[in-house]
């Protein structure tokens, strides 16, 4: 990821190395609890149902606690009938958000975040970007997360 903007002397260019067509695409999943982050999962690629099944078994239900919350997008791969499975077997429930609403998810707010934060840092590998994202999640508090839910809309009681 590259910055975005930048500052220069004035009538100097600005001068930055950016990657053009030679990308590799890295997907990174986690949960936000209102507390803390969990279950960061970065794989080396795009995101696919067979994929997303998998952090649902391996990473994301070992977890969950029974009662849990979880909340997800209409992205195809989110609906799955194993992965609804895998996350009732863990005694968590299931929500998905209505379509084309990022403003209710509060993961959102964190990723936003995390992508401002990558290109800050200019990572062009991928343990580098791994533990880049390792920083900026040791950086989250916990208030953060429970304004992420806050700034959402979700009650907290």
């Amino acid at each position: 990821m590259a910055p975005l903007r930048g500052w220069a002397t004035r009538g100097q260019r600005l001068k930055a190395k950016v990657p053009h067509r030679r990308w590799k695409t890295l997907t990174f999943l986690a949960a936000l609890r209102l507390d803390s982050v969990e279950a960061p999962w970065l794989i080396d690629g795009p995101i696919n149902g067979d994929r997303f099944r998998l952090y649902v078994e391996r990473i994301l239900v070992p977890s969950l606690r029974p009662g849990d919350i979880v909340i997800m997008d209409n992205l195809g791969s989110h609906r799955g009938s194993a992965v609804r499975a895998a996350i009732r077997a863990a005694g968590a429930k299931l929500f998905f958000l209505p379509k084309y609403s990022p403003d209710l998810n509060p993961i959102e707010q964190l990723f936003a975040k995390l992508k401002h934060m990558l290109r800050k840092e200019c990572a062009r590998t991928a343990d580098a970007i791994s533990d880049a994202i390792g920083r900026i999640l040791d950086s989250c508090t916990s208030t953060e997360c429970a304004n992420y839910f806050k700034n959402a809309g979700y009650a907290q009681s």
